[in-house]
C-alpha cells in the first residue's frame, strides 16, 4: 500500500524514472563516497544512489517512511537511517577522518531556505550539495547582480560555494504534482576561499544590513554605520539598491566596516 503524502512534511515524491536517473547521473557516486541523503521519502533517489556501493546516510522525520526505508535498505551494509529534523541535525557529526560529506536532497520548500543556510554554516564538512529545490529558489542562488532574483541568498552561497543550475523538472514529475516549477542545483563550496581575508560572519552581518529594506536606498539601510564619505571612498553610490552591489563590493564593504 502507497503512502499518503503529508501536506505538513512538504511531501510531493519524485516518481519520473528519467528524473531519478538524471539526478544520479549528476551526482555520479562513487563507493569511496559518503552521501547524505534529506528527506529520502519513499526511496526511489535512495535505490538509485545506494547501488553505487557508497556510505550513505539518510535523514528522515516521517515515522512512516523511516519503517519503509529500514525494510527497503536495512540490508546494505552502508545503510544508515537518522530520524530527525534535518534543520536540527549536525550534518558535521557524519564526517569522519576529515573526509567530506556530499549531501543530496529533494527538499520541502518550506524550508529549504533555512535547510540551505544552515548547510552553508556546516560547508567545512561538505564537498558537495545536490538539491532538488522550487525553481524560483535556484534562480535566487544562482543569480547576478542587478536583478530582484539577487539578495541574500544567492549572496551568501556564492561566497562559499560554486552555483550550477542543472536542469528543470516539471511538476508531472512528482507525486503529488506541486503547483511550481522545481529545478536542480549543485553547490560545490570552494575548496580555498576566493576571499582569504574576509570574515564571514562579518560579511553576512553586511549583507543582512543592505538588503534589511530591500526597496531602500544603501544610504538609508547603512545610516548610523556609513555615511557619503564613506560610499565615495568605497566608490560605491549611495543612493544605490544592494541588488546592483556585486560580491566584491560587498567584501570591500565588510572591510570597510572592520577597519
Amino acid at each position: 500500500m502507497g503512502h499518503t503524502p503529508r501536506k505538513r512534511f512538504g511531501q510531493n515524491f519524485l516518481r519520473d524514472e528519467s528524473i531519478i536517473e538524471a539526478i544520479a547521473r549528476a551526482i555520479a557516486p562513487a563507493d569511496a563516497d559518503h552521501l547524505v541523503e534529506i528527506g529520502p521519502g519513499e526511496g526511489a533517489l535512495t535505490e538509485a544512489l545506494i547501488t553505487s556501493g557508497c556510505q550513505l546516510d539518510a535523514i528522515e522525520l516521517d515515522r512512516d517512511l523511516r519503517t519503509r526505508l529500514l525494510a527497503a535498505f536495512s540490508t546494505h551494509t552502508g545503510f544508515t537511517l537518522h530520524s530527525a529534523d534535518a534543520l536540527q541535525f549536525d550534518f558535521a557529526s557524519l564526517a569522519v577522518d576529515n573526509a567530506r560529506l556530499r549531501v543530496v536532497g529533494n527538499l520541502p520548500y518550506n524550508i529549504s531556505t533555512p535547510l540551505i543556510f544552515k548547510l552553508l554554516d556546516q560547508s567545512e564538512a561538505i564537498a558537495d550539495m545536490h538539491f532538488m529545490l522550487q525553481l524560483e529558489v535556484v534562480e535566487r542562488l544562482a543569480a547576478s547582480p542587478g536583478g530582484k532574483d539577487w539578495g541574500r541568498l544567492g549572496l551568501m552561497a556564492q561566497f562559499q560555494c560554486e552555483v550550477e543550475h542543472l536542469f528543470e523538472v516539471p511538476p508531472n514529475a512528482f507525486y503529488p504534482p506541486p503547483k511550481v516549477q522545481s529545478a536542480v542545483v549543485r553547490l560545490t563550496p570552494h575548496s580555498e576561499t576566493p576571499y582569504p581575508d574576509t570574515d564571514r560572519a562579518s560579511f553576512a552581518r553586511v549583507v543582512t544590513q543592505a538588503f534589511s529594506q530591500r526597496r531602500k536606498t544603501l544610504r538609508n539601510n547603512f545610516k548610523g554605520i556609513l555615511d557619503d564619505s564613506d560610499f565615495k571612498a568605497l566608490q560605491i553610490d549611495p543612493s544605490a539598491r544592494a541588488e546592483t552591489l556585486s560580491i566584491d563590493d560587498f567584501v570591500a564593504i565588510t572591510a570597510h566596516v572592520q577597519g
